[in-house]
């Protein structure tokens, strides 16, 4: 339980876009009424994201009952053992038939730091991932920890034909990996964990990482912010995240979130128009 005393989420004039959580996996709250409090505190629209084989329906559903949730469809490093045939076609028809809706593969990629998966099924579930990224012309949202050469190498393959990028999220990784990212044209997603006392790490990374390319998530319900770190994260806590970056950055919070704004459409609405 965080030792700092909790204090209201802040309001800013300006609307915030949480482009990474998992409302399927809110415990605390009903999906209902988390969407509605995030609305309370000018979270616009919520991307909710897929990890495995048996959430992409569900994700569908949310995004079908939720005017402000959007979503993506990919399979999680954690779940690279249970890629079968049939999720590619399966996810490609999902994307075509809501292709306002569902907006990005992922989230895809590779994780040594706990093997839960075989790295090389990983490594080929991964660039099964992003070539269906590539032939849909769809962004990408990726997971990486403790496999930053392998990222680096799959991604060089696919850097003529990855149209849109994406984002590389909860960024935990190192200088090398941030900065390939940001000279390929990624843009890299920040969460709670840069309010962490221990964090430097990430807030160095933030410190090279200009305001154009960042990300706002939560990637609840994980990873909470101070001063809530020990409860179940909500989306409805991604304004904390934004304001202790601006900070960070010593930059206004209403500037940095338009900002941040403008950084989420260009990554996840390019193509797209918001919907009711």
């Amino acid at each position: 339980m965080s030792k700092h005393k909790r204090r209201p989420v802040p309001v800013f004039e300006h609307p915030i876009i949480e482009t990474h959580c998992h409302l399927d996996y809110l415990q605390g709250e009903p999906v209902e009424d988390v969407v509605m409090a995030a609305e309370q505190v000018n979270i616009e629209r919520l991307i909710t994201i897929t990890v495995s084989p048996d959430n992409l329906e569900t994700v569908q559903h949310l995004v079908g009952a939720h005017p402000r949730v959007y979503g993506t469809q990919g399979i999680h490093p954690h779940q690279a053992d249970n890629w079968h045939d049939g999720l590619d076609p399966f996810i490609r028809e999902a994307m075509a038939a809501s292709p306002k809706r569902l907006l990005a593969i992922g989230e895809i990629g590779l994780d040594y730091h706990y093997d839960f998966s075989d790295p090389e099924t990983q490594k080929s579930v991964f660039r099964k991932q992003l070539q269906m990224a590539s032939e849909l012309d769809k962004p990408v949202v990726i997971h990486t920890r403790d496999a930053d050469e392998d990222t680096m190498e799959i991604l060089k393959e696919f850097e003529g034909s990855l149209k849109q990028r994406g984002v590389v999220h909860s960024y935990t990784s190192g200088e090398t990996l941030a900065r390939y990212a940001l000279e390929q044209g990624w843009y890299i997603g920040f969460n709670g964990i840069c309010t962490f006392k221990k964090a430097e790490n990430v807030r160095e990374i933030i410190d090279l990482t200009p305001a154009d390319r960042i990300l706002l998530e939560t990637d609840s319900p994980y990873l909470a912010p101070v001063p809530y770190r020990g409860k179940e994260n909500m989306p409805y806590y991604l304004p904390f995240v934004g304001e202790f970056i601006a900070q960070h950055k010593g930059l206004d919070v209403e500037e940095f979130l338009a900002q941040a704004y403008r950084n989420s459409e260009a990554v996840f609405f390019r193509n797209s128009t918001q919907e009711a």
